[in-house]
């Protein structure tokens, strides 16, 4: 009873459209007050503080950085156009090339929103301009986004492993193949829908044409190598491949002549601001956590579990309801703090992989980023698209089965995720 109250204040707040960081704070606050416990509040800037601590969490404003780097630099344009020569001639055109340069980009920065505000703008432009209806182009646009987080690298993976432990390099080998089928799923997609909506296409490139933007696009397709090469190998840390992503990044911007001096002040200020924003959500969450293991949630929702005689497939699809309802009104990384200090206390008495539950965790919350109120890439996408929220909402609702297909597979043939890290740093005993 203790639980649906706690979130049922926290999402009255949210829809009373209380910023996420403050509701998540007060929501513990309130009960705490409420239950006479006045003097665990001198745990909050504790907690806090402790929340916002970690070494892995350092790969957060670097990746961030990287990000809006890679998008200042001309780097997404030379992608676009060496996805554009590989398949805009199939049916279906453009669309298969936002999703190709948007599984190339995410190699890169590891954020959904800077997917769909950076190289989102150039894939909305080249489609509105050959023939794509505005909604349905940014629908797309938004869709391909969400694969950003899931191919490595990945903020969402450096979250996650900060917060269970868990080895954020075999989390990063671990989304490259979902996050490959997610692209694949989403082009099956566009390729059904192509012929009937009379989807415009590009004539063939010739090989020249294909080398050519090869070499354009040859030392960005070279970062997601460097950066899980490096991991890999055990040459540096994820930590530190985020330090060397955004060096690189800013490299390859002076190289190209697209960044210039004067082009990094507003870069670092936007980053600084993006990583205050998400780190006073971590801070408060953290706080929240400590709060719901405090109160005894976590076990008593292992005894109710046991109880019923729930299975690991019944659980799993418990996971994966309260994951979509919670996206829809929660960001992303709000809905891990709050909810994996709960869940990853009941996995180990499923025997459920920590890493695979990641990926799973991971697609959950992308499908979050596509449904209102609070989709993140759906307001993203929007600000450039001016096709209206909802609108755009519905168009995604095809790409949106589609990821949901693969997340349940991942979830239900852990297999998928778990084959390329247990081949390349061998299976966990």
């Amino acid at each position: 009873m203790l639980t649906l109250e706690i979130f049922g204040v926290l999402l009255a707040m949210l829809m009373l459209d209380v910023p996420i960081a403050v509701a998540i704070g007060l929501t513990a606050v309130i009960f705490f007050v409420g239950q006479g416990q006045v003097d665990f509040l001198a745990m909050l800037p504790q907690r806090m503080y402790f929340g916002t601590t970690g070494f892995t969490l350092l790969a957060i404003p670097f990746f961030i950085l990287a990000g809006n780097l890679m998008n200042t630099g001309g780097v997404t344009q030379r992608i676009f156009g060496f996805a554009r020569a590989l398949v805009g001639h199939i049916s279906g055109g453009l669309g298969h090339v936002a999703v190709v340069s948007s599984m190339i980009f995410s190699g890169m920065s590891g954020s959904a929103v800077a997917d769909a505000a950076g190289l989102g703008q150039i894939q909305h432009k080249a489609m509105v301009d050959g023939g794509y209806k505005p909604t349905i182009s940014a629908a797309i646009v938004a869709s391909a986004s969400t694969i950003g987080p899931v191919i490595p690298p990945s903020i969402p993976f450096v979250l996650y492993g900060a917060i269970t432990s868990v080895s954020v390099a075999r989390l990063f080998l671990a989304g490259a193949i979902p996050g490959v089928a997610m692209g694949i799923a989403m082009m099956i997609a566009i390729g059904l829908m192509a012929g009937p909506r009379g989807l415009p296409k590009d004539e063939k490139a010739s090989f020249r044409e294909i080398l050519r933007t090869f070499r354009a696009a040859f030392w960005p397709l070279l970062t997601p190598v460097l950066i899980i090469g490096g991991i890999t190998t055990g040459f540096f840390t994820a930590t530190e491949a985020s330090v060397i992503a955004a060096l690189y990044a800013a490299a390859l911007g002076f190289a190209y002549g697209d960044l210039k001096i004067r082009n990094l002040p507003p870069i670092l200020f936007v980053s600084l601001k993006q990583t205050c924003g998400l780190m006073f959500i971590i801070a408060t969450a953290n706080f929240f956590g400590w709060f719901t293991i405090f109160q005894r949630i976590p076990d008593e929702m292992i005894m109710q579990l046991t109880a019923m005689g729930t299975s690991q497939s019944d659980f799993l699809w418990i996971v994966i309801a309260i994951v979509l309802v919670l996206g829809c009104f929660l960001d992303g990384n709000a809905i891990f703090l709050i909810t994996l200090p709960i869940f990853m206390k009941i996995c180990p008495l499923f025997s459920i992989d920590m890493v695979n539950f990641g990926v799973v965790m991971t697609l959950l919350i992308m499908i979050g980023n596509l449904t209102p109120p609070v989709g993140m890439c759906l307001f993203a996408v929007e600000s450039f698209a001016k096709v209206g929220i909802w609108p755009l909402a519905a168009e995604c609702l095809p790409y949106l089965i589609a990821i949901l297909a693969v997340t349940i597979l991942c979830a239900f043939v852990p297999g998928i995720a778990l084959w390329l890290p247990n081949l390349m740093m061998g299976a966990v005993p």
